[in-house]
């Protein structure tokens, strides 16, 4: 079955969120990679913001399991920052 979101899928022209997506897929896999040789601070701003800006993408496509999750993480995230 092919689902609204995938008819409106256009190869040449993404839509703003998936670039969103994207750019947030690649910032998670920095942070990571800042978390575990750089410093743990900056990683996980990295990370927050790949979180934040990956949102928009996952709510348009209602994938509300992975904005929970992605909640959940970004609320560990911010209470570490303030630790």
């Amino acid at each position: 079955m092919i689902s609204p979101t995938t008819l409106r899928w256009n190869p040449t022209q993404l839509s703003v969120d998936v670039v969103m997506r994207i750019v947030g897929s690649i910032l998670v896999i920095t942070a990571y990679f800042v978390i575990l040789h750089i410093d743990v601070t900056t990683g996980v701003i990295i990370n927050l913001t790949a979180d934040i800006i990956s949102v928009p993408y996952f709510i348009r496509t209602k994938s509300w399991d992975v904005v929970v999750m992605l909640s959940f993480i970004s609320a560990i995230g911010i209470s570490k920052l303030m630790a």
